[in-house]
């Protein structure tokens, strides 16, 4: 197992920001037709994150004209151009599957309070809470 990790460590990528489930993200993907290729961008809410090491994904869901579309990307792909983190969600599940049923306003996904802009586009997002301070009674 150590020389599978020490073999796949220089393809790993070092410039992935910190997002986790319910954050919505802004996914850009490089797509070769023929002898060119775009990016596009796919936008959604992160509703699972499987994996470690170079096979790690992620799974984003976004509705498109009242249509909902799953995008499973490896995070480490060479065909990934970029992650941006949009905004931070306030869940408390690790896979959020359940939102393939909800539709309008029950598919939302409330906010994380406390979050300034530049700390989200930096994705230099402390953790903060209840969990991380030291309780004495």
């Amino acid at each position: 197992m150590e020389t599978i990790n020490r073999l796949t460590q220089e393809y790993l990528k070092k410039d992935i920001p910190e997002f986790r489930i319910g954050d919505k993200v802004k996914v850009e993907e490089k797509i070769v037709e023929q002898d060119k290729f775009r990016i596009q961008i796919f936008e959604g809410i992160v509703i699972a994150r499987k994996g470690q090491g170079i096979s790690e994904t992620f799974t984003v869901r976004k509705i498109s004209h009242g249509v909902g579309v799953e995008k499973t990307y490896p995070l480490h792909s060479p065909f990934i151009q970029g992650i941006s983190v949009l905004r931070k969600g306030k869940v408390r599940r690790a896979k959020l599957y359940y939102l393939r049923e909800k539709i309008g306003r029950g598919a939302r996904i409330e906010e994380k309070e406390g979050l300034n802009k530049e700390e989200i586009e930096t994705g230099n997002v402390s953790l903060g809470g209840e969990f991380s301070q030291t309780k004495t009674d």
